[in-house]
């Protein structure tokens, strides 16, 4: 499938999705939406990392799961997805990085909501080493990423792509 096809669909999926034309992401490009969600992620880090009460820390690592998980499924599939389908080695690889990072994150997440003890050195640890993995990741993709989106897709497509980004965000579920 090509890119452009690909996009198309993800724009027929999204349109179905949403209740109306006119809300809100129908004229949002793809990056300014991920960036907002970008330093939503990284607030809730901060503060978690900072927090010294385990009813806090408990509620922050809830909100970043909530914040966390519907954004890294829903940029795969529709950024990530469409990095990868670009006919190019080092774009490609772009997608790749992202998709492993995710992964990492995802796990270190899911390790850090095992910790019985939300003040214990080892919460505190996995807090962390999270934090440092998220801005990593940000930052690389930031600048690695977003310039292959911004090179290789115009505005229309970013725009179906910020639309498609909504529409699958809403369809994660959380456990």
């Amino acid at each position: 499938m090509s890119v452009s096809s690909s996009l198309k669909q993800m724009t027929n999926t999204a349109t179905r999705m949403l209740k109306t034309g006119n809300e809100a992401g129908e004229s949002t490009d793809i990056l300014k939406t991920l960036k907002q969600e970008h330093d939503e992620v990284k607030h809730l880090l901060s503060r978690l990392v900072k927090s010294d009460t385990a009813a806090e820390r408990k509620s922050l690592v809830k909100q970043i799961k909530k914040a966390l998980v519907p954004h890294t499924k829903a940029e795969e599939k529709v950024v990530y997805d469409a990095v990868i389908a670009v006919r190019d080695k080092q774009v490609q690889q772009d997608g790749y990085e992202g998709y492993l990072e995710h992964e990492w994150a995802a796990k270190t997440l899911q390790r850090l909501e095992g910790i019985s003890n939300a003040n214990s050195p080892e919460h505190h640890a996995a807090a962390k080493v999270l934090k440092e993995l998220v801005e990593h990741h940000i930052q690389e993709e930031e600048s690695s990423v977003w310039t292959d989106v911004r090179e290789r897709f115009d505005d229309a497509q970013r725009l179906a792509m910020n639309r498609a980004f909504l529409a699958a965000k809403q369809r994660v579920k959380i456990h």
